[in-house]
């Protein structure tokens, strides 16, 4: 049968289905079954495992036109249970790709010969070589322009150095579009990286990651921090370029105050042991604030109060005052002292804007979602036509097809899309006038962009912003902010063009907040949300997934999630998002380098209870050990930094078979103490062996140590001779023959005998009789005087017997259930030889006397022992 076999499991066009064996026939029509989707309109391709238990359903769209065509969606359907699971990647960024799609068809079809050549090609150039690497077509493509290629139809092209160099200067569509998923967050993090350097404070790097922090024309000062301390923050921006200044009344008392748009009030009023004087600064600091006042305290759960009681707070041990205050009791205070409702965005971080412009702004941006850039589709032939005829219809003006309006025009749709209604003139100021050149007014302008574009992108567009728009609404809700008196000019008019008038909006947010009481509601959200790549679904439990992809989550999750980062701060400020679809509460988690490690640590858990309007803080260390977060791809999807090799690491790590990884995984001491004593670390997003040897008596496998393996021959042990090995590699591969066949052997019989282990050219000298070091692995990985291998065949071998079994039956289940590389039979009651090597060969050999007592080997069937 034609096929192409990956990790065990085979895939196979829908064409190639007539002539599969009748079992998987009738596996594949169960399937269609149990997912309700037919051959050729839903799917093209299915994927089965050898066992026939599970079925995958998958559609390439544009399998026969693609060179690489890419996955649109799956179905996996277990057939013992029934259990269909579907998954959709209409709106990824980054879907997984197929290649060598010859092999998917049938040996004589006639559609293989140009695919077959691509493949070719690129294994020439070794673009297979890497397979963590072409998987996803995001990856695939950086590195398919980093061998200097490009894919152009069926074939592989070189790139010149021109069309190299402009690839190089030209940003590529994700980065020319919206900020969007977790590939741009990836960059905004690296970005606050560099801020941290500068020691910019915890309230300061929330402003850089909301965009606030903009230089002004002439000069003129950006942020002013009032209780500014020694000056970090200050000296911080400054470097930036950003203008800056600050006053404090013990480190830089001469300093005059100044009025700002941005005044930073950061860790000023929780260390003033004065309640008038502390109000006295607050306010101080408000009358400075011409847009925003950002106000910071130390919170009750983020250190331990140690000191004397003292008024409402503490006298610490160093003479200093502090008073901890809860994230309500903060808002609370801060509501009352300034008439204003702030707003949280971080644990202890409140926003307080005076232009109420700038906030309705920041909070219809923040619940903003940050969906991947519409993608364009083909022209309908009604746009084509039209486009034929534009020129004649725009008589008495330059042509808009001419290259000096094709910019204008690009932007102006890219408003179009943003805004999710026509601009208005005002807001294309820029590019008036050239607009009005070519096509004599701005409507007309729109007018040619609505017949030239896919009516179907703008209103993905519109559907887009108006959930947007709801979430913001209802959030401002159910924070009980007050009505604005007048809205800012540009939401009025999109709410106007999206929903009518202001009041029909916010009726519609109403009824969408409501929902989020409807546990169905929540629990069809997380579905639909799964289906999507959007977490890891517990049916009726829970959803998790990273905090970068809950703005591409249903309105209603959204909402939901918005609620509890309400409570607590912005919820970008953690890592994993864990909803709750009973119970009416948020985990939100953070671990130590989630972007950077395969396995992160968690360092905090938040549970946020939506009923009681509260939440709870747990911070891990001692003496709760931080847990490791397994199988991280659960909770991100294929758009995510670093993730094919976030699924090889998974897969190696699985294929330890060193623990059970089907729930939470083993705790943090079971699993660093038995990959300790496996002799394996974690390297980046790799497994390795450490770069040290082990000592002697260390375990070598779960029964037996290094000693054993190496002191085991009689030779050895007349002569005394040391016999370590040299090569590190080599007490590796001692590590690999014991856990990977004698374990399981002494698993199922007991314990063995070993006759002859690692072998040493030192010891191999000394050997008496016929023995070849060359093929025999016992040498491991040794090498010779002129630093070859002694055994080209590398891995480890040794020779063992069972005591009171008859060998023939060891053999034959050593052959039959362990991985390993040659087996050598030589009698019911002699030690069997066996080894575990890099060939996985599964060859197994009889010693077969001849006449003169010789012993010559015969290759055998497994079931001939």
């Amino acid at each position: 049968m034609t096929g192409k076999t990956v990790a065990q499991r085979t895939y196979l066009h829908v064409s190639g289905l007539d002539a599969a064996p009748p079992a998987l026939t009738a596996a594949v029509a169960a399937a269609e079954e149990l997912a309700g989707v037919r051959r050729g309109e839903a799917f093209n391709v299915v994927r089965f495992d050898p066992a026939g238990a599970q079925v995958a359903l998958l559609q390439y769209p544009g399998f026969f036109e693609d060179p690489f065509p890419a996955l649109d969606a799956s179905w996996r359907v277990e057939l013992a249970s029934g259990e269909v699971g579907y998954r959709t990647y209409a709106q990824s960024h980054n879907p997984p790709i197929l290649h060598r799609k010859e092999l998917l068809l049938a040996a004589d079809d006639p559609r293989r010969a140009p695919f077959a050549a691509l493949t070719q090609a690129c294994e020439s150039v070794g673009l297979f070589d890497e397979p963590t690497r072409i998987g996803y077509r995001r990856q695939w493509l950086d590195l398919v322009h980093a061998r200097g290629y490009r894919i152009a139809g069926q074939a592989l092209v070189p790139l010149g150095n021109e069309e190299a160099d402009e690839e190089d200067a030209a940003p590529t569509p994700d980065a020319a579009q919206a900020p969007a998923g977790p590939a741009a967050q990836w960059q905004a993090a690296r970005q606050l990286t560099a801020l941290v350097r500068y020691g910019l404070s915890a309230p300061v790097q929330t402003l850089a990651r909301h965009g606030l922090l903009q230089g002004r024309e002439g000069g003129d000062l950006t942020l002013f921090d009032y209780g500014c301390g020694r000056g970090d923050d200050v000296r911080g921006l400054l470097e930036l370029g950003l203008p800056a200044a600050g006053w404090d009344p013990f480190y830089a008392p001469q300093n005059p105050l100044h009025p700002a748009p941005i005044v930073n009030l950061g860790f000023v009023i929780n260390v003033i042991e004065d309640r008038d004087e502390r109000l006295a600064a607050l306010t101080r600091a408000w009358s400075l604030a011409q847009t925003l006042l950002v106000v910071s305290v130390m919170l009750a759960n983020q250190g331990a109060p140690r000191g004397t009681d003292f008024n409402d707070g503490v006298l610490t041990r160093r003479g200093t005052f502090q008073r901890y205050f809860t994230q309500g009791e903060i808002r609370a205070y801060v509501s009352e002292a300034l008439d204003e409702e702030p707003i949280a965005v971080a644990p202890g971080v409140l926003y307080v804007f005076r232009d109420k412009e700038a906030e309705q702004r920041f909070l219809a941006e923040r619940y903003r979602s940050r969906r991947p850039a519409l993608v364009p589709r083909p022209a309908s032939p009604r746009a084509r036509a039209t486009r034929e005829r534009a020129p004649r219809q725009h008589q008495g003006h330059a042509a808009p097809c001419d290259d000096a309006y094709r910019e204008p025009l690009a932007r102006l749709w890219g408003h179009w899309l943003a805004l999710a209604r026509p601009p208005e003139p005002d807001e294309v100021a820029a590019d008036l006038p050239a607009l009005t050149a070519g096509f004599g007014t701005l409507a007309r302008a729109l007018r040619f962009l609505r017949e030239q574009q896919d009516p179907r992108v703008l209103a993905e567009a519109e559907a887009a912003r108006r959930a947007d728009l709801l979430v913001y609404l209802a959030l401002d809700l159910f924070e009980r902010r007050r009505p604005y008196r007048q809205l800012e000019p540009g939401l009025q008019r999109t709410l106007k063009a999206l929903f009518g008038d202001y009041t029909r909006a916010q009726a519609q947010a109403r009824e969408l907040l409501f929902s989020i009481r409807d546990t169905q509601a929540i629990a069809d959200a997380c579905r639909e949300a799964a289906q999507r790549g959007l977490g890891w679904l517990i049916p009726g439990k829970s959803l998790q997934l990273h905090s970068s992809l809950v703005e591409q989550l249903p309105p209603l999750l959204r909402v939901y999630v918005g609620a509890a980062a309400s409570l607590y701060g912005d919820y970008r400020e953690l890592d994993l998002i864990k909803v709750h679809i009973g119970s009416g509460k948020l985990s939100l988690m953070r671990y130590d380098d989630f972007l950077g490690q395969p396995l992160p640590r968690l360092q905090e858990r938040v549970k946020v209870r939506l009923r009681d309007q509260d939440y709870d803080c747990f911070l891990y260390g001692e003496p709760f050990t931080p847990p490791w977060l397994f199988r991280k791809s659960r909770y991100i999807n294929e758009e995510f930094p670093n993730y094919p090799e976030q699924l090889a690491f998974e897969q190696a790590l699985e294929n330890l078979g060193l623990f059970d990884l089907s729930g939470y995984g083993p705790a943090a001491e079971v699993f660093s103490q038995t990959m300790a004593r496996h002799r394996w670390v974690i390297d980046g997003f790799r497994l390795c062996r450490p770069d040290t040897c082990p000592d002697l008596d260390d375990p070598c496998g779960r029964f037996l140590t290094f000693r054993q393996l190496i002191e085991c021959g009689e030779t050895q042990g007349r002569t005394g001779l040391p016999n370590h090995p040299r090569q590190l590699a080599s007490w590796n591969a001692l590590q690999d023959l014991a856990e990977r066949v004698l374990d399981p052997v002494i698993d199922w019989f007991g314990m063995i005998r070993l006759t002859y282990g690692f072998c040493s050219p030192e010891l191999a000298r000394a050997i008496p009789g016929r023995i070849d070091p060359r093929l025999d692995q016992h040498a491991a990985h040794e090498v010779n005087r002129l630093g070859n291998p002694v055994c080209s065949r590398q891995g480890a071998a040794a020779d063992f017997i069972v005591e009171h079994e008859d060998m023939a039956e060891v053999a034959r289940w050593v052959a039959e259930n362990t991985p390993f590389d040659r087996l050598y039979f030589y009698g019911p009651q002699l030690p069997v030889h066996v080894s575990y090597g890099p060939d996985h060969s599964r060859q197994v050999v009889r010693m077969v006397p001849t006449a003169g007592g010789r012993l010559v080997p015969r290759v055998i069937a497994a079931a001939a022992l």
